[in-house]
């Protein structure tokens, strides 16, 4: 079975959605199900996991909606307030809905670069435990040292590093990155995503070999057991599409054996996530 770890849905909005820019033009209008669904079906791939823009519980329940009505999305992840001394309560809410799967913060839009060392926001992510939910972790290279002591302050939750941490690719710096990706690969609960990396290139200008470096570290740090493949669909669609995502990573795990491979592109997901 083939998954998809990592897309979007949303119905646009010029203020919250503020970030998609004048150079994001593909992606400023609405993205919903019945725009995915036939290009999952070009590829294979049997479903998806919906994962949160926007940073309020409307959000959640907008993707859970999406999901109770669309097989294909075989999971969400959602938003709370983890800084909320309540958050638990919200979380057990939550975990009633048989497709909720986990929570993302947007750390990498934070000032505080060490948000997720904030100890009501570990308070919160604690709480994940209890429910058997994951964590998704976003951030930019400078915010790996913090989450590697986040993710050990805060042990016993399944964690996954979305987009690579998104390493600057388009400049082709590699080395710091790469040693912050080796060290919080060292702890076994923490898996990577394969995706976002062509919004980390040079937009109309990439080729396949730019991520390849980038690839090896993350195989190499994480194992075929940990890495899963995402689309990071719509966003992708600004520097390439769909097609030119799965291109990437198709010629880059072609090397790896079957198993590997069907880990890759959908049980680790599966197995991560607890998808039924």
């Amino acid at each position: 079975m083939k998954i998809d770890s990592h897309q979007h849905f949303w119905k646009f909005d010029p203020v919250r959605d503020s970030w998609i820019d004048d150079s994001m033009a593909a992606i400023r209008r609405d993205f919903y199900p019945e725009d995915l669904e036939p290009i999952l079906n070009r590829y294979n791939i049997d479903g998806c996991v919906a994962v949160q823009v926007g940073q309020s519980e409307t959000e959640t329940e907008f993707l859970l909606s999406l999901a109770d009505k669309h097989d294909f999305i075989k999971g969400v992840v959602g938003w709370v307030d983890l800084m909320d001394p309540h958050v638990r309560e919200r979380i057990a809410y939550y975990s009633s809905f048989k497709k909720l799967k986990g929570f993302r913060h947007i750390l990498q839009g934070e000032p505080d670069r060490a948000y997720m060392l904030n100890p009501q926001f570990m308070k919160g992510i604690a709480a994940l435990k209890n429910y058997d939910l994951a964590y998704d972790i976003l951030i930019f290279p400078d915010q790996l040292g913090y989450s590697n002591q986040f993710v050990k302050n805060v042990s016993g939750v399944r964690y996954v590093i979305d987009h690579i941490a998104k390493p600057d690719i388009k400049n082709g710096n590699i080395d710091k990155w790469a040693n912050n990706m080796k060290i919080i690969a060292q702890h076994e609960n923490v898996w990577c995503k394969i995706s976002g990396m062509v919004t980390e290139a040079n937009w109309h200008n990439w080729k396949i070999s730019d991520f390849e470096p980038y690839l090896d570290v993350v195989f190499e740090a994480f194992g075929a057991d940990r890495v899963m493949f995402g689309s990071d669909w719509p966003v992708c669609n600004v520097a390439g599409g769909y097609d030119k995502m799965i291109s990437i990573v198709e010629s880059y795990v072609s090397k790896l054996s079957a198993d590997e491979q069907a880990r890759f592109w959908g049980l680790n997901a599966i197995e991560f996530y607890k998808l039924n």
